[in-house]
């Protein structure tokens, strides 16, 4: 996103944030929540799981898989005013319907609808006729538009038909945001007013424009930020690249759940099978499962078993009811991981732990 101010200190990208929350092992342990009134960019479902997080109690994540540096940090946090801004209107919102619903089922979070917020043009009810889940997100911000607001401590404020112009900062760091005010233009898209409005706001988190990243000898497509492919299959000059598939959102864009995301790679999958079933694809130079461990070890690459996995998931298991959580207390420093993981890993000589891969051994599993 391209404004004035957006580099300014408190001025944050969503990926980062959620990089954060999640527990992933190679981001800061901490994060900065000073700001008491926060503003998210955005009307798509990342935008709306920042706003969630912002906006909820730390306890209220308890029955989640929640780190306990999250935990802490969350605890801390002083928002309790979070304004969502869109640029169009609730029918060109991009929020799944529960997603969006789920919201208003916390006891901390109320939930402010503007009602002269609410309006359509035919593009829009050309979309809500079109998209029963466009209409669905559509009928729910209807109804928090028209009731009563609530006594609820946090509130959570969707902003349609502002486009952000400038981030504002004094000394450096985030102290407002200015919005120019926007109309439907017959068609769905909107056109600006002239007329703006500065919030107060001491964040400001982007969840806009995101685009996957090109990769080395890999055909890309630069308009929609991914990989050109029929059913997975990478495709360069009309021709499957041999042994090269995609899925996520590297093959469909930046959209949809993980409920999507996996038709996604049910979809890829099946395609390498068929392909590896035609004998469309070469042979393994070492077919054995081991291959696979010495290739890893030759590589210094740290891996864990299956063995292993189950390991890990009981201790964080026994870590998370110690805390009081439903399910697990997720530590995700590679350092705590690697001395977690019991009989059957691979350790680097740095004992560091990723993600992946990990090695599943044929046999009854634990």
């Amino acid at each position: 996103m391209d404004i004035p101010g957006i580099g300014l200190d408190g001025s944050y990208g969503a990926a980062d944030f959620v990089s954060w929350y999640d527990g992933h092992p190679d981001v800061p342990r901490t994060w900065p929540l000073e700001a008491e009134k926060v503003a998210v960019l955005g009307v798509g479902n990342v935008a709306l799981d920042v706003a969630r997080i912002l906006a909820k109690t730390a306890d209220e994540l308890l029955p989640t898989e929640i780190p306990p540096n999250v935990y802490d940090g969350l605890a801390a946090n002083k928002a309790r005013e979070i304004h969502v801004f869109g640029r169009r209107g609730p029918a060109q919102a991009k929020f799944s319907p529960m997603e969006l619903r789920e919201l208003d089922h916390s006891p901390t979070i109320e939930v402010v609808v503007n009602p002269e917020d609410i309006d359509y043009d035919d593009g829009s009810i050309a979309t809500r006729r079109a998209n029963k889940q466009a209409d669905m997100v559509a009928k729910t911000l209807e109804n928090w538009a028209i009731r009563d607001v609530g006594d609820r401590p946090h509130k959570l404020f969707l902003h349609f038909f502002e486009s952000p112009t400038e981030v504002v900062g004094e000394d450096g760091r985030v102290v407002g945001l200015r919005t120019e005010r926007t109309r439907l233009d017959g068609t769905g898209n909107v056109t600006g007013t002239g007329e703006t409005q500065t919030w107060d706001v001491q964040a400001v988190y982007r969840a806009v424009g995101y685009l996957s990243d090109e990769l080395p000898k890999l055909p890309f497509d630069f308009t929609t930020g991914t990989v050109p492919h029929e059913g997975g299959r990478v495709i360069e000059a009309g021709e499957h690249l041999t042994s090269t598939y995609v899925t996520g959102w590297i093959k469909r864009g930046p959209v949809g759940l993980i409920g999507h995301t996996k038709g996604d790679a049910n979809e890829t999958v099946a395609n390498l099978l068929a392909d590896h079933g035609a004998g469309r694809l070469p042979a393994p130079a070492a077919p054995a499962e081991d291959a696979v461990v010495d290739f890893l070890a030759a590589k210094g690459v740290t891996y864990t078993t299956w063995e292993g996995w189950h390991h890990l998931d009981q201790r964080r298991a026994r870590a998370g009811r110690r805390r009081g959580a439903r399910a697990r207390e997720d530590r995700r420093t590679r350092g705590d991981a690697a001395g977690e993981r019991g009989p059957g890993s691979g350790l680097s000589r740095a004992g560091r732990i990723p993600a992946l891969p990990m090695i599943r051994r044929r046999g009854p599993s634990r």
